[in-house]
């Protein structure tokens, strides 16, 4: 009898060694992953799936978001303009002297607009605006008065050319069409400033001048965001002080990640607080003891620092979404405690912790096979935020499970020294009275009416599919980005083509195609102009045709054009070496190559994609974006069509790709809730028979229907969150009546016991899941409400599921 006593005690001893050394390790490789670079995710196009057919228009989508998102933008504005560059250049000396960006530009550096007619102007008779060309192509316009034109206008635009180099002034034309100066932005005294208002009004007239800052690092970072915010925050206090009629928009990836970043960082803090103090008053009320409390947040515990440990472990990151959702997940990591609570406080003999928990664990089987399937529908949606979500929830609660089965036996080994008898009895004689209203011959009624009543709702359904669901983004920083954008005429679009070819010279060429099918559009369906590397590289065919063209009019005849130019009073080695020059260029052609090596083309490279490689076994060969100004629900449809119409070309709206895989998943998910219908059905046959499976499916059923039929009534239109949420009150929510029909079947247990468990767990789930109804990410929002309403739906016809005649509710 001695040698087993020593035998369980050194088992005992071996099994909390074992827990102590894999909460130590899933503890210290959480503590050296925070230490480190934070791993922290807050890119919100993480969270999203890749949604574009083409995998190079995905490409193109995290090419663009990079290419911007490390820029920052500052608008510093007055009335009065001295201030407003005064305060604009100690701004930006401040943010260079923090040291928090890896450049800050105020005032421009000298630059040389020759540099630009340079680059061009070996290439120059092949490039033509579609103006020239027309004129060049009308027979009835003689060269004589294009001579003219240019030798007597005085109108010269900022890239003028040599007489020399250009007599009639083509490529001063072509110069002048390059979207260089697409905005509401003028340099004075070196700096960028737009003016707005009128002028005759002093109140009415405001001066904003431009700060450009770039960062050292990702803006999802959160070293960097505090570094940025820091920086900024003290600059701007300074000016304030300096300038008090001054004041500063901002806008900038990383703002607005340290926004989603603090925003979420709050609402783990809320959530947490709140649940655990929640949670341990519940159980201190009922229960009546600290030490019942400390095990069952140990249990907790160790369920949310093994799910931390494994979701950074297996996705290397962890978001903010996981995160917060992971606060709320305290309250049903600990259900499983409880029920283990209930069991060891309504024992009406001597305590034996090993059989306790041999007595819960059917319980707690079937009700994390149940919480299991709706996570591992969760795992199965493409949406990367929610894979890790379920991977969280499913290592927090299997570790939580087999925490109570195994841990918790060998600290509770004790029986109770007194036990909340009169609450247990006071429970007991409520379940008796609600299961005699709802359970039994009784419940086919109830069923019946609860779906008389839930059919109107559910007629009244609509759907909300928008992007926005996801991403909530500050009010005040979005104010400040219209504030910006309005300013400089300068318009950040998601909306764009991709055009892709074998060779880059095909990718100019569907270009051009494309962009004479964009300037053909006009009315509501007119785009307002577009960027494109076409407008900077025309294609090697566009070129030859415009040489082609200048041969027949102009080079055609030497001798004429010879006496032409000297007629015209230019010098004969002018036109001598203009001539030679015409010549010498034969067989050339302005390349990409040119273009980009060029210094003044690094604002506009995000439009040359380059060579794409193989992506997912297909050959990428060469792409470019072509992006539209104006893009609205009046012309998207024809934009679309032209996409359509064109070879390899794509219209890409990321927000428009999302909405619709929100809609489609969501339409899916109706089948999905089905068919986990069917398996948890067939689970609970399986265990307690066919009409007793029935029975205990039968609550959460119907309170899947009351939710869905709550919100028809409400007006709140369904997204795929509220789907998602539904296969969650389906995994969670069947727990409470398998709980009940369990501990009706265990001959020593007190039902009364069982039934406060039931409730507390109830209580504990919705006080964290229905928290997340009070978040500010709407998808949260979704989620939670619905959620909190399915579960306390769940738990109050929990008692549908128990036996007609239960052994004792007594």
């Amino acid at each position: 009898m001695e040698r087993l006593q020593q035998r369980g005690a050194r088992k005992t001893w071996a099994i909390r060694a074992a827990w102590l050394v894999l909460a130590l390790a899933a503890s210290c490789y959480c503590a050296w992953r925070f230490a480190g670079p934070s791993p922290l995710q807050t890119d919100l196009l993480a969270l999203l799936p890749a949604t574009e057919v083409d995998p190079v228009a995905e490409q193109a989508v995290n090419t663009l978001a990079a290419s911007l998102g490390d820029r920052t933008v500052l608008l510093v504005t007055s009335h009065d303009a001295a201030h407003a560059k005064a305060a604009a250049r100690q701004l930006g000396a401040s943010l260079t002297t923090s040291g928090a960006f890896r450049s800050v530009t105020a005032e421009l550096p000298p630059f040389d607009l020759s540099s630009i007619a340079a680059l061009y102007l070996p290439y120059r008779f092949g490039l033509l605006t579609p103006t020239d060309r027309a004129t060049l192509a009308d027979p009835g316009v003689s060269l004589h008065d294009a001579l003219a034109a240019r030798l007597y206008n005085p109108l010269r635009s900022g890239l003028a050319t040599p007489l020399a180099d250009d007599p009639f002034g083509w490529l001063e034309h072509w110069l002048a069409r390059l979207p260089l100066a697409t905005s509401n932005l003028g340099i004075e005294d070196g700096l960028l400033v737009a003016h707005r208002g009128t002028a005759t009004l002093v109140t009415g007239a405001s001066t904003s001048v431009l700060v450009l800052a770039t960062l050292p690092g990702s803006a999802y970072e959160a070293k960097t965001q505090r570094a940025v915010l820091d920086a900024v925050a003290h600059g701007t206090a300074v000016l304030r002080q300096t300038f008090p009629d001054v004041t500063v928009a901002r806008t900038g990836a990383v703002f607005y990640a340290e926004a989603a970043r603090s925003a979420s960082e709050r609402e783990v803090h809320l959530i947490g607080a709140v649940s655990v103090c929640g949670i341990a008053l519940l159980m201190l009320w009922v229960f009546r003891s600290p030490r019942l409390l400390l095990f069952g947040f140990l249990s907790t515990a160790l369920g949310v620092v093994c799910a931390l440990a494994v979701t950074m472990l297996v996705f290397g990151k962890l978001h903010l979404l996981t995160l917060v959702f992971g606060a709320s997940l305290i309250g049903e990591a600990v259900d499983y405690s409880i029920q283990y609570f209930v069991v060891y406080l309504g024992t009406r003999r001597n305590w034996d912790a090993r059989r306790g928990a041999r007595a819960v664990r059917p319980a707690l089987g079937v009700a994390l096979s149940t919480s299991l399937l709706g996570y591992a529908i969760l795992a199965w949606v493409p949406f990367p935020a929610l894979k890790q979500i379920a991977c969280f929830a499913i290592v927090g609660i299997c570790t939580a499970f087999a925490s109570v089965l195994w841990l918790l036996p060998t600290l509770l080994t004790t029986a109770p020294k007194r036990s909340p008898r009169a609450l247990f009895n006071a429970a007991a004689r409520l379940l008796a009275r609600w299961h005699a209203a709802i359970g039994g011959r009784r419940a086919g009624v109830v069923a019946a009416l609860l779906l008389v009543a839930a059919a109107p709702g559910w007629m009244r359904l609509t759907s909300d599919d928008d992007i926005h669901l996801l991403i909530q983004r500050d009010p005040a920083l979005v104010a400040q980005e219209r504030e910006v954008r309005e300013a400089t005429g300068v318009d950040s679009t998601a909306q764009f083509f991709v055009v892709r070819g074998a060779t880059p010279e095909a990718v100019l060429e569907r270009a051009e195609m494309l962009g004479a099918k964009l300037d053909a559009l006009h009315g509501p369906q007119g785009v307002d102009g577009w960027q494109s590397v076409t407008s900077f590289v025309p294609s090697a065919k566009q070129q030859a045709d415009d040489r082609r063209l200048l041969a027949q009019r102009v080079f055609a005849d030497p001798a004429k054009l010879g006496t032409l130019l000297d007629d015209a009073g230019f010098r004969d080695e002018v036109a001598t070496t203009w001539l030679a020059a015409y010549t010498k260029s034969a067989g050339t052609a302005l390349g990409i190559d040119n273009w980009l090596a060029a210094p003044w083309s690094r604002p506009f490279r995000h439009l040359w994609l380059g060579n794409v490689g193989e992506i997912d076994g297909r050959a990428g060969g060469y792409a470019a974006l072509v992006m539209p100004r104006r893009v609205t629900t009046a012309n998207e449809a024809a934009l679309i069509a032209i996409a359509s119409a064109l070879p390899q070309v794509v219209f890409v709206d990321k927000a428009a790709s999302v909405s619709r895989l929100f809609g489609a998943y969501r339409v899916d998910s109706g089948l999905w809730l089905a068919g986990a219908l069917v398996l948890v059905l067939g689970l609970l046959m399986w265990r307690y028979t066919l009409r007793g499976g029935l029975a205990t499916a039968l609550p959460v059923m119907l309170a899947v229907g009351v939710t869905l039929s709550v919100f028809g009534y409400a007006g709140v239109p369904l997204n795929l969150f509220n789907w998602l949420a539904l296969m969650l009150v389906l995994g969670v929510g069947a727990n409470y009546a398998v709980f009940l029909r369990e501990g009706a079947g265990r001959p020593d247990a007190d039902l009364g016991a069982v039934w406060t468990g039931v409730l507390l767990s109830a209580a504990t789930t919705l006080l964290s899941f229905g928290l997340l109804g009070l978040s500010a990410m709407p998808a949260l929002r979704s989620f939670g409400g619905t959620l909190a309403l399915g579960i306390a739906v769940s738990v109050l016809l929990a008692p549908i599921g128990m036996p007609a005649s239960p052994r004792r509710i007594a």
